[in-house]
């Protein structure tokens, strides 16, 4: 039976300390202790216990020195970067990425790895490990070490049921009992969650949210998707399908545009971009007509007509949440980059009465995978925090 420890207690007092000199050794990385007893504001005796402590437990190593001047070198400390290795993921419909994550957040190699289609139903298994195999071969890890998987999806779980929904891109994974599934085959625990909120997390920690107060992510890629940030909570909805604009259906003053445009999706997803640039005489497969719409000269006539497209379904946005800021991400918003949020601006200044501020992600690269980094960066220091407390 477990036993609770009690606050003032000096078990709980003992936690409390190891809980905050994990913490600034995550903040702050490789450190003496005496910089450890400064960053926590703990003692100098008191410090150098919970060090000592942590050492012998094997949270925590010595991996260097640096001179003081007189006296001898002082050690200086790391939390050990083995303890229970994750990988992020992010699966698009042909190709992944993915990288190894530890607890001192190290960046390492990112593997991409184009996605073998043709196990049926395991699928979904065999794409996460084999994701999880190329990401560690990438960083030099064993993949017995991988205790959690963060995967980015272009679809939506819900957390009640375990289901998946608007899955269209993954067509062999399972629909019911997904993570459950997946964990009984990989031997690891799996964290799932929708592709354009992960990106929205690293938009809020990396990119151009960081200073907003709330702010919703379109994201124009392969599938259209909406990410809302509210004070730094990602909302997800009931069902966790909070934000599938393209489903949404094409207003009547789309017509003028685009006809045949009987959804969002139809009327400025990256299939309707890619044939305007087209039109302008922007030539090459799908992701090298993104890549010279950058500095094509025809970029400025292209992005005119997108933005008048892209306007129209920010104006559902505004009407319903009225966001601080908006921010265009995907591939089609990072080939857009500041002049597409300015035209977008402009378009959506003149035609309504909203004057909301929209502008790039912020973020060069992978924005999914980064936000898949991060919240794996929490879930691997967070089980390390319970398996101290374990040993305590």
């Amino acid at each position: 039976m477990s036993t609770k420890t009690l606050p003032g207690t000096p078990s709980w007092l003992r936690q409390r300390n190891e809980r905050t000199v994990l913490s600034v050794l995550f903040d702050h990385g490789v450190l003496t202790r005496n910089r450890i007893g400064e960053l926590s504001g703990l003692s100098k005796p008191t410090a150098s216990q919970i060090v000592a402590h942590l050492g012998d437990v094997g949270i925590i190593e010595a991996v260097g020195e640096v001179s003081r001047g007189r006296g001898p070198n002082a050690a200086t400390y790391s939390v050990r970067s083995d303890r229970g290795l994750g990988v992020a993921v992010d699966i698009g419909e042909s190709e992944m990425r993915s990288t190894v994550v530890d607890v001192n957040g190290t960046e390492y190699p990112i593997a991409e790895t184009v996605i073998d289609a043709s196990e049926g139903d395991r699928a979904a298994a065999s794409v996460v490990q084999q994701a999880v195999d190329a990401a560690c071969a990438a960083a030099g890890k064993s993949p017995s070490a991988v205790r959690v998987v963060s995967l980015g999806i272009p679809g939506s779980v819900d957390p009640r049921t375990d289901e998946l929904s608007f899955i269209d891109a993954l067509p062999n994974w399972p629909t019911k009992n997904v993570r459950a599934q997946l964990e009984a085959e990989l031997g690891f625990e799996v964290v799932i969650d929708n592709d354009v909120n992960l990106a929205a997390i690293a938009v809020r920690s990396e990119g151009s949210g960081a200073e907003a107060n709330s702010f919703a992510l379109l994201w124009m890629g392969e599938g259209l998707g909406l990410a809302v940030d509210l004070a730094g909570a990602v909302h997800r909805g009931a069902a966790g399908g909070a934000g599938e604009i393209g489903y949404l259906p094409a207003p009547r003053n789309a017509a003028e545009i685009d006809p045949d445009a009987t959804d969002l999706q139809q009327l400025f997803g990256q299939a309707a971009i890619l044939a305007i640039s087209r039109a302008h005489g922007v030539s090459g497969d799908d992701r090298a007509v993104l890549e010279a719409l950058t500095t094509h000269p025809a970029r400025a006539a292209v992005l005119t007509e997108v933005a008048r497209r892209v306007a129209i379904g920010v104006v559902p946005v505004l009407a319903i949440l009225d966001p601080e800021l908006i921010v265009l991400g995907g591939p089609v918003g990072a080939a857009g980059g500041e002049l597409l949020a300015e035209l977008v601006s402009s378009e959506v200044r003149r035609t309504t009465l909203w004057h909301p501020r929209i502008t790039d992600s912020g973020i060069a690269v992978h924005p999914v995978l980064r936000g898949a980094r991060i919240v794996l960066v929490r879930e691997v220091r967070q089980r390390l925090l319970h398996e101290l407390e374990a040993k305590s």
